[in-house]
């Protein structure tokens, strides 16, 4: 696991689907569901760690450096090269 569509797709297998209409909404919203599926024992702690890391990341480049109408094209790769 080493993206935020890698934690949607664990969040998926789990029935939960994320979609705020923000970008950090969606990353804060998919951090309380990680932590309720982790709470009932439902995913282990290394998978909550890494998922919880890269839940951490995003919100804190999204925060820094949100996503604009001229971005949404970007993946998320090529978005952090460019603010680079």
């Amino acid at each position: 696991m080493q993206t935020l569509y890698d934690v949607q797709q664990l969040l998926k297998k789990f029935g939960i689907f994320v979609y705020v209409g923000s970008r950090i909404g969606d990353i804060e919203l998919m951090t309380i569901e990680l932590k309720n599926l982790y709470e009932i024992h439902l995913i282990d702690d290394k998978t909550y760690q890494r998922a919880r890391l890269i839940l951490k990341r995003e919100h804190r480049i999204e925060a820094t450096f949100p996503l604009t109408q001229e971005d949404k094209g970007e993946n998320e790769h090529e978005r952090e090269i460019n603010r680079d």
